[in-house]
């Protein structure tokens, strides 16, 4: 961790979104500590450790405090991984946070926010301060222990308070649980 504020992101591109009314842009969830979480359905990584974390944090805090949302990223295995296919695993495993698919690249097979936020991967986490301000960004599975506190960390914040936890990053490889994209 560093002590300097992070990034705000730019916008996700999304060209679908599940379990929401209206599309949520990153602007609309200022005030609230936000989880994002960058999956494909396919990556082990994601339905062993991420998609389960989001899933718990979704349901430990309340929706006014932090807000969980996952970016579907398929870089990889296309045809398999479809919108439709996408419900149908929303549903069997029961995620009930909004979830947005990564509109696609005409340039490559990375989609148009994972190139832009420069997601080494999936499972990739997220965390926003209530400023929108990047404090973690984390590539591959993630302690929970970790999360909690950060989490715990940036709620304790007033809001309009940039928190001091840092900026993190984590790298890790396909051998912890992730799926690097190469593109």
């Amino acid at each position: 961790m560093n002590d300097s504020t992070g990034p705000l992101l730019p916008d996700w591109q999304v060209s679908q979104w599940f379990n929401v009314r209206a599309a949520p842009q990153l602007a609309d969830l200022r005030g609230r500590v936000v989880l994002i979480h960058a999956f494909q359905m396919l990556c082990p990584g994601c339905v062993a450790h991420g998609l389960p974390l989001a899933a718990k944090v979704h349901e430990a805090f309340a929706p006014q405090d932090v807000a969980v949302v996952g970016l579907h990223c398929v870089f990889e295995h296309h045809d398999a991984m479809p919108p439709h296919a996408l419900a149908a695993f929303i549903h069997e495993y029961r995620l009930r946070f909004a979830i947005g698919v990564d509109r696609p690249s005409a340039d490559g097979p990375i989609p148009h926010t994972m190139a832009r936020w420069e997601l080494q991967g999936t499972p990739s986490t997220l965390v926003l301060d209530r400023s929108g301000h990047v404090r973690l960004h984390h590539f591959g599975a993630l302690d929970e222990l970790r999360l909690g506190a950060l989490i715990g960390q940036l709620l304790a914040q007033a809001p309009g308070v940039q928190a001091t936890a840092g900026d993190a990053a984590g790298s890790a490889g396909c051998a912890d649980g992730a799926c690097e994209a190469t593109g």
